[in-house]
């Protein structure tokens, strides 16, 4: 099992040189990619509720700085030569796929093919309403931008006409490293998120998870894979936990997860980040099974 960190583009970790500090102490340390999600507004009293808490309320505070997740990962890519780079996750459906598939092939090339995209559907109304964006049918509007992008990626000349974006013999360059692909990693925890996985994507990311959700969860996963005639070790799996603990990875490697995303806030000063990078190694490498 490798061992994810998602630490950065948020608060401390939005500031250069904790990101520099962070990155290259991950990479040194052996963690397997570098994590970063997305909002490109927050609002200070959101009627939406936020999926992955109890109580429904995000735990950033609307002031905080919270970077663009690419721009991010091109930072970290200058600062390190080996370590994955992923966003977790990119709002797709508020975005315009031809530009996040010219700004992530961009990515993967400079990163000498780093990247992996996860994406996700978003949960605030206020958010899309201030893109300009309809929050109704986020889900079928992800899927077509993810049929549309690999389009882009794999074709010199593209063409594509579906209910959301159209685009005719159109060139898109540069393309992803690896054999003109990106892998696409779904994230959210619900059924829906657990669909759109089995049908459209190289992975899941499962956010915040409680430890004893997993395997149900995984199980799903597996059904709606196999109604699509796939299956579900053809993914990637990653989980970031809630209530996590080191003695629990051997369980869920067994239960398929590939990788534990570890979730934390990075010191202020970025000579304690090599310290605070190491103790999460202690903990969490040592453990992977």
């Amino acid at each position: 099992m490798r061992i994810g960190l998602h630490a950065l583009g948020i608060g401390n970790g939005a500031r250069p040189e904790v990101i520099r500090a962070v990155a290259a102490a991950a990479e040194a340390r052996g963690f397997a990619r570098l994590w970063v999600g997305e909002h490109v507004v927050l609002v200070d009293d959101p009627m939406s509720r936020y999926p992955y808490s109890a109580d429904g309320r995000i735990p950033i505070p609307a002031p905080a700085d919270w970077l663009d997740p690419l721009l991010t990962l091109s930072f970290a890519a200058a600062v390190t030569g080996r370590i994955g780079l992923a966003t977790g996750v990119l709002l797709l459906p508020e975005h315009h796929p031809v530009v996040v598939a010219k700004q992530a092939a961009t990515l993967d090339v400079l990163s000498a093919g780093r990247l992996t995209l996860g994406v996700g559907v978003g949960w605030s109304a206020e958010e899309f309403a201030a893109l300009g964006v309809p929050f109704a049918r986020r889900g079928r509007r992800t899927a077509e931008y993810i049929t549309a992008m690999r389009a882009l990626w794999s074709q010199d000349v593209a063409s594509f006409d579906g209910e959301f974006v159209r685009f005719e013999a159109i060139r898109v360059n540069p393309k992803p490293v690896r054999g003109r692909r990106l892998p696409i990693v779904v994230g959210g925890n619900s059924d829906a998120a657990l669909r759109r996985t089995a049908a459209l994507g190289d992975g899941w990311y499962g956010f915040n998870l409680p430890a004893a959700t997993v395997a149900e969860r995984l199980s799903a996963l597996a059904g709606y894979c196999e109604r699509q005639g796939r299956r579900v070790d053809e993914l990637t799996v990653a989980v970031a936990l809630s209530d996590g603990a080191p003695e629990l990875l051997p369980g869920l490697a067994e239960a398929g997860v590939t990788e534990l995303v570890v979730v934390d806030a990075p010191p202020a000063r970025p000579d304690a980040a090599a310290g605070w990078v190491g103790a999460l190694a202690d903990r969490w490498l040592a453990h992977a099974p």
